[in-house]
């Protein structure tokens, strides 16, 4: 079957199941393997650390070499220094996630195609369904907004428990808001609650919608795979603490260079996707290219960027991750205030976005087959 059919077909299966659980999903999978390989792999590091070297009290030769680099590695900088073998690990560990989960993906569907025709397309269907995340995310930002909205109106309510009531769905909202985001949600506010909560749904549209939809018509199931497995890979190891500054480095980087194009189409598809609901498209494209790389990551603000101008709101700001204080800068400006509405509008231009993805990759891959392939041949 032509891979735009196949597209076509999972965006629908997506859309109508989301991400059911007793079918199983790839992520989830990938992010056991990634736990196990990270724990062999330091291992390792402790064991190379404590290698015995020349400069010993027993003299022994280290494993790694006269100098404790890894065979045919120099040493990072100066003689005599030792490689950073966290950095090193951390390098083995995404080439095996990331290219095991290509050459699995591969595999499996050549297997099954040899096998049985139809088992083959329906393994390459369930495998394109899977790489997508449209649904389950619009359902994440809908179970905070609903838990918020009962809170809302309970409190206004003529109950003498309203105060409780109030409390009990702010409560509710931070947990299932912590079911999507990684920053601590305990303390906050309801503001604080509905911030993440867009900021989430605004990058995820690209982690879960657009991205793995553009490596699909770019490179079908394997390459989606792959994505998916380079992007947990960041959410897992790529942070700049200490235990992970060196050994996720390779995740990061790699994650920054697969969301450049799909972080910056999916900002402008927010943008031209405000404009159908009425919404300031013209200053979401003002906001996305000029605060848009305000982040360290060179990818994050601009979807968030986009959708904070064109819902005339401010993104940024403190948050707490594992107890530590992480300043971002501000996006946009606070045209108007947060409310449990803009949670809504924004799953709705995720929506949006995805149907405008969707149909770009189908627009671009008719223009391939019809005119740049003809021309080639």
């Amino acid at each position: 079957m032509e891979l735009a059919y196949i597209c076509i077909i999972a965006y629908i299966m997506d859309l109508t199941l989301g991400d059911p659980k007793w079918l199983g999903y790839p992520v989830v999978w990938i992010g056991k393997i990634i736990a196990f390989l990270e724990a062999k792999l330091r291992k390792k590091i402790v064991y190379y650390k404590k290698s015995k070297t020349p400069n010993s009290p027993s003299g022994t030769s280290s494993p790694l070499g006269t100098r404790g680099e890894l065979p045919g590695l120099a040493p990072r900088s100066g003689a005599g220094r030792t490689p950073n073998y966290e950095k090193i690990a951390g390098i083995i560990l995404t080439v095996i996630v990331a290219g095991g989960s290509f050459l699995f993906a591969w595999t499996v569907i050549r297997i099954a195609y040899k096998l049985y025709p139809a088992l083959g397309l329906i393994v390459t269907i369930w495998g394109a369904f899977a790489t997508l995340s449209i649904r389950g995310l619009g359902q994440g930002g809908e179970r905070v907004y609903l838990a918020l909205e009962n809170q809302s109106n309970q409190s206004t309510g003529r109950r003498t428990d309203g105060q409780t009531d109030r409390r009990t769905g702010l409560k509710l909202a931070r947990k299932r808001l912590s079911e999507i985001v990684g920053r601590n949600t305990k303390n906050l506010r309801e503001e604080g609650i509905i911030r993440g909560t867009v900021e989430s749904i605004s990058e995820n549209t690209i982690d879960g919608v657009v991205a793995p939809l553009f490596y699909l018509f770019l490179g079908g199931v394997p390459l989606a795979l792959a994505y998916k497995a380079i992007n947990t890979l960041d959410s897992m190891i790529g942070y700049q603490n200490r235990r992970y500054k060196d050994f996720g480095w390779a995740g990061a980087k790699l994650d920054d260079i697969a969301n450049y194009i799909p972080a910056r189409i999916g900002g402008v598809l927010i943008s031209l996707g405000a404009f159908f609901f009425k919404k300031d498209g013209k200053n979401a494209f003002r906001i996305m290219l000029r605060d848009g790389r305000k982040y360290h990551s060179p990818n994050a603000g601009l979807p968030q960027g986009a959708m904070a101008g064109a819902l005339g709101i401010r993104l940024g700001g403190i948050n707490y991750y594992r107890g530590k204080k992480i300043i971002k800068p501000y996006l946009g400006h606070p045209k108007k205030k947060l409310s449990s509405i803009h949670i809504k509008e924004s799953s709705n231009l995720m929506y949006l976005t995805s149907f405008l993805t969707l149909i770009l990759g189908l627009l671009i891959r008719w223009l391939i087959i019809k005119f740049l392939i003809p021309a080639i041949s």
